[in-house]
């Protein structure tokens, strides 16, 4: 292919462990100096194509500012989640004092990571994942990174490829982003990597001595590959996700009264919005609030109905909480807080919620977002978490021999404290479904990811950093009603959690520094006089 090539810089432009972004003609590259050596790479994050260049580098790693995708810049390849691509690598040179790149005339700035060919010879095995949302995608593609050359199976309920979850209750709800870009690999890719993916296939059980799983209903599949009511596998990644919790009060039967967890649960929703009218949202959760945020920006008037005294305040804490309330108020959504739902009211379709107060709220459509229940009952053979019925995973993400589990259902060990955490994150899905996939195909990777979710309500971004369930303080740096602010959650002197708005390269440096156990003390951060970004890591051990 013909090459492109330009003067970027001068080699004293650089100095080591700096990083900036160029141009080669219309391409945009990142330009990185490490060890009197230069490098360039595809300057934008393959997730939401952010510019890296105002994220952070530890090393040989850049850390994206988003939702802190990790890149080798030295290579291109991607380290960690969100995005599926790494990222291209183009030539260098130096003549004279000039950093001459090479780009080819037409290059996305993105790639396919390096992919292990599907080899039934070399390797007779199966490997079965059940699920298809962050965590199923991400370990079918790292199975053939990790050099798996077997047969992969993903099996999933839905009737569509996988999709950016994400987007159902912020990009896509408000109109940003259309379907046809939601899936987030096309057929093609699968079958060019020979990974099967069985559609509308609903599991009636999984044998863990046997390693059998049967079907509800085969016939129902439209995948010619899914003949047959059961399936054998030699190692196996449950990964089927939460099922959205509902009200069990009188009335709940009513149409209209709705969850939001898949894609077509959104388009009904989308669907009954442009009918305008009365939307209450039941729960106070992210779910709950996205979902009021956009449907207020679909001209609804909308009511939101939670048992807490403030959204938010058991994660976030009661300011950031209030802030997050102040700002739905300011766009017109309503609040009963301190509340329950106890009675649906409607001949056919829902007309009013009564609450436990006796008020009673007119509704065309209600949506209920009281959290999900790990979906496990079919799961026979394995000793489930007596709380929630989630799986309980070692540090591999292992539950028992050639059993796995990963996302929303998967119990695993905190390694920062030990404490046995479920988490229902988007990334934390992805980066586990990655590490379960590693260990499936005989590696032995530990599981030390961090919980992180990012929301985005009106026009108020917020990103969440690590786990705190409880906390003996909070320490603000910045301004909570400018929504420009570092919010650190603290207990027995240890940060545990940091939330942030609009410092989006202070979010990737405390993703580094964290990841790394390596966060300023409290006595530091109470001072007020701690530089993040440029506070460089000791050590980085990223594998």
């Amino acid at each position: 292919m013909k090459q492109v090539e330009a003067v970027v810089a001068n080699v004293n432009d650089l100095n080591d462990g700096e990083m900036r972004q160029v141009s080669v003609g219309e391409t945009e590259i990142l330009l990185t100096r490490l060890e009197g050596k230069f490098y360039a790479v595809g300057a934008h994050c393959t997730h939401y194509r952010v510019s890296l260049a105002q994220g952070v580098l530890s090393g040989h790693y850049v850390v994206c500012p988003w939702h802190n995708a990790y890149f080798d810049v030295t290579t291109g390849d991607q380290l960690e989640p969100p995005g599926l691509d790494s990222l291209a690598c183009y030539g260098v040179r130096i003549e004279g004092e000039n950093v001459i790149v090479s780009v080819p005339e037409e290059t996305t700035g993105l790639r396919s990571p390096a992919m292990a060919q599907f080899n039934p010879d070399a390797d007779g095995r199966t490997f079965v994942i059940l699920g298809a949302g962050a965590a199923g995608a991400h370990a079918a593609e790292a199975l053939r990174v990790a050099g798996y050359q077997g047969r992969i199976v993903m099996i999933t309920q839905d009737d569509r490829l996988p999709y950016d979850r994400t987007k159902l209750t912020k990009d896509y709800f408000i109109g940003k982003t259309s379907s046809e870009e939601m899936p987030l690999r096309s057929p093609d890719f699968y079958k060019e990597h020979a990974i099967e993916v069985l559609l509308n296939k609903q599991v009636k059980q999984v044998q863990t001595t046997a390693k059998a799983i049967t079907f509800t209903d085969s016939a129902s599949s439209s995948d010619a590959g899914a003949s047959g009511d059961s399936l054998t596998y030699d190692a196996l990644l449950v990964a089927t996700g939460g099922k959205p919790r509902q009200l069990d009060i009188p009335g709940a039967d009513l149409q209209n009264i709705l969850t939001l967890r898949s894609f077509d649960d959104t388009d009904r929703i989308l669907t009954l919005s442009k009918q305008k009218g009365q939307a209450v949202v039941i729960g106070s959760s992210f779910i709950g609030m996205e979902t009021a945020a956009g449907l207020s920006q679909h001209g609804l008037k909308v009511t939101v109905i939670s048992p807490d005294s403030v959204p938010f305040k058991k994660t976030l804490g009661e300011e950031i909480g209030k802030l997050f309330q102040q700002v739905h108020e300011e766009n017109g959504v309503s609040f009963k807080l301190g509340r329950k739902a106890v009675q649906f009211e409607g001949s056919d379709k829902v007309e009013a919620v009564i609450l436990d107060n006796g008020d009673r709220l007119k509704a065309d459509i209600v949506i209920v977002g009281i959290g999900v229940q790990p979906a496990t009952d079919f799961l026979e053979g394995i000793d489930l978490h007596p709380k929630d019925g989630s799986v309980v995973v070692d540090e591999y993400l292992r539950a028992a021999d050639g059993i796995y589990a990963a996302g929303d259902i998967a119990r695993y060990p905190d390694w920062r404290t030990s404490e046995s955490l479920r988490v229902e994150h988007w990334r934390v899905a992805a980066q586990q479904g990655r590490i379960a996939a590693h260990n499936m195909a005989g590696k032995a990777v530990k599981f030390r990811g961090l919980p992180l979710f990012w929301t985005m309500q009106f026009k108020f971004p917020l990103r969440y950093i690590g786990h705190a369930k409880s906390w003996d303080e909070i320490i603000v740096d910045g301004d909570l009603q400018k929504q420009e602010f570092i919010a650190f959650y603290v207990k027995e002197n240890k940060v545990l959690a940091v939330a942030t708005s609009n410092k989006n390269t202070e979010t990737a440096a405390i993703c580094e520094l964290m990841g790394l156990n390596q966060m300023p003390t409290v006595e530091e951060l109470r001072s007020g006089i701690v530089d993040l970004i440029q506070r460089q890591p000791q050590v980085n051990n990223k594998q």
